[in-house]
């Protein structure tokens, strides 16, 4: 499946041959030596404590803000900025789960789950647990849970089954797309308690409904306790929609539109985690605006490798990957977003046609 499309800005793809290693353990752990000779798996603490200390800072500086204009419709400003540091906070949660922060397991995953339940409000269990699946097998047919059928349909053969309304959208599924992301932070919420209060096991459930609660409820009670019921209302929605918005459009250029792997793949790691993932161009701002996700082949080569060593590890790989013909994908953020959006688009087009039988599904990996 490629990851360029003629109705879009044609991506920047550096392609690379089988030449070098024909041993693909070998391949990987080859360049797994090189990132750890160059020093790229030790933790960053001070970085990330100087994080956390400038998202703690910026959240009082709303508080701040809020006490300020609670008599003015411009304190939806606020909840837009609240949806932004929630988001960041979301990011260090999600490099805590990796064990990118500390050396300790433990302190990586209390951390993990206070930043989420507590400061987002939103299962660290749950996410986990979907999470790990998508990293151990992205874009894979039947395994990787990011392209299960939702709202959005990711492929061919499920748009096929879909009749009525929900062909009649998932044929305009791409125009939908960021519409539909203003309420991805209610569906997060939404899957966050669904979790926590199941039948499922969900370890340390007890500390996340007491963390998820505490949070959730003292929130709600200072936005609707000194704002007026409407404009309580109307905060409480702009800030889930920024936030909603944000955390979509920042996951979606990583795999959406990238290799579709067959369930029985016979995909080596190295090749596996490269080829159905994207890059994000845009320099350091773009690596604190995306949380390090802008750099999403290197993310899952080496999932506990600190953010600010994900660049130089880049250009480590994308050299590795060129002399072994693997190609190796990196848009900016405004052609990765357009060829998200015609991916989409062009899955819709199957809505509806139960025969439909998608050509490149089985193009790699056999």
């Amino acid at each position: 499946m490629s990851s360029a499309s003629s109705a879009v800005p044609t991506p920047r793809v550096v392609k690379t041959g089988q030449r070098g290693l024909s041993n693909p353990v070998s391949e990987f752990s080859a360049l797994l030596h090189t990132i750890r000779d160059a020093g790229l798996l030790r933790r960053r603490k001070r970085f990330y404590i100087t994080m956390f200390i400038v998202l703690v800072a910026a959240l009082a500086g709303s508080f701040v803000g809020f006490a300020l204009l609670q008599d003015s419709w411009f304190i939806l400003i606020i909840a837009g900025v609240l949806g932004i540091i929630f988001t960041q906070f979301a990011f260090l949660a999600h490099e805590a789960a990796h064990r990118q922060v500390f050396e300790s397991g433990k302190a990586n995953e209390y951390s993990g789950r206070v930043l989420a339940d507590f400061f987002v409000g939103i299962s660290y269990s749950w996410w986990m647990n979907k999470h790990t699946r998508h990293h151990g097998n992205p874009n894979t047919r039947g395994k990787d849970p990011d392209i299960a059928p939702d709202f959005i349909i990711f492929q061919e053969e499920d748009a096929a089954q879909l009749k009525g309304i929900f062909a009649f959208i998932t044929k305009r599924q791409g125009w939908f797309f960021f519409p539909a992301l203003l309420l991805e932070g209610i569906n997060l919420h939404q899957h966050a308690y669904r979790t926590v209060l199941g039948r499922k096991k969900v370890d340390k459930r007890a500390l996340s409904i007491v963390l998820m609660t505490v949070r959730n409820l003292a929130y709600l009670s200072v936005v609707f306790y000194f704002l007026p019921l409407g404009m309580a209302f109307a905060f409480i929605g702009v800030q889930l929609a920024v936030f909603g918005l944000y955390m979509g459009s920042s996951f979606a250029p990583n795999h959406i539109g990238m290799r579709i792997l067959p369930a029985d793949s016979k995909v080596d790691f190295l090749r596996r985690q490269v080829l159905t993932s994207r890059n994000v161009s845009g320099g350091p701002f773009m690596n604190i605006f995306m949380g390090g996700l802008n750099f999403q082949v290197e993310h899952h080569l080496f999932p506990s490798m600190p953010r600010p060593h994900l660049r130089k590890a880049s250009e480590i790989v994308r050299e590795y990957c060129k002399a072994r013909d693997i190609e190796y994908t990196e848009n900016n953020l405004a052609q990765a977003h357009a060829i998200v959006l015609a991916y989409l688009n062009k899955v819709g087009l199957a809505a509806g046609s139960a025969s439909f039988d998608c050509p490149s599904a089985m193009r790699y990996g056999r």
